[in-house]
């Protein structure tokens, strides 16, 4: 199974996200620290859950790496993290 489809459903599994986005970056990264042949090492995810309602910033990355802590400790060497609200997004959206 490919990196991107086991981040999808640990996230959807632990955060039920009414949006999640998962993009590969690994070929942006490709001969630096971390990146690997195959790819798969660096993601950007954007995902927004009610679960994040009420907490930090911090909190919520903490959320996701709580999730997602066996592939970043074997697999992604880079994670860049977006995590809103439903209300943050929708706010977000409307001055896009």
């Amino acid at each position: 199974m490919a990196v991107a489809d086991i981040i999808r459903r640990k996230l959807s599994a632990a955060l039920s996200p009414l949006r999640l986005d998962i993009v590969d970056d690994s070929h942006r990264h490709a001969g630096h620290s971390g990146a690997r042949a195959g790819g798969e090492t660096h993601f950007t995810v954007e995902i927004v859950a009610a679960a994040f309602a009420g907490k930090s910033r911090v909190e919520r990355q903490r959320m996701v790496y709580a999730a997602l802590a066996d592939e970043l400790r074997v697999q992604v060497h880079a994670l860049a993290l977006a995590t809103f609200t439903p209300d943050e997004d929708r706010a977000r959206r409307q001055r896009d």
